[in-house]
């Protein structure tokens, strides 16, 4: 049950991602790859507590809807005019 919670809390991390990429994607600003992947760092340093465990969790869903521009180390900038689509990574 308690992983069902931690995966839960992952797919609001995708999701507020997906959702910033899709409204917020024009606006010249850090990728949000960066905030999850702080919160990955976070979340391992805290790993004991469950904060921690949230941030991770968090972090994890949040990291994944940003991949491709990590792969691209895209760190600051708009993102590509392209079809904006909820479920992919962008």
């Amino acid at each position: 049950m308690q992983i069902l919670f931690y995966i839960l809390i992952a797919f609001v991390g995708y999701s507020i991602g997906r959702v910033t990429h899709i409204y917020l994607g024009h606006v010249k600003s850090p990728h949000h790859w960066i905030y999850g992947l702080a919160l990955i760092i976070l979340g391992l340093v805290f790993s004991k507590h469950l904060l921690g465990l949230l941030a991770l969790s968090f972090g994890i869903g949040h990291f994944i809807s940003d991949f491709k521009d990590f792969l691209q180390l895209k760190i600051f900038g708009r993102d590509e005019d392209s079809k904006k689509k909820f479920w992919g990574i962008d």
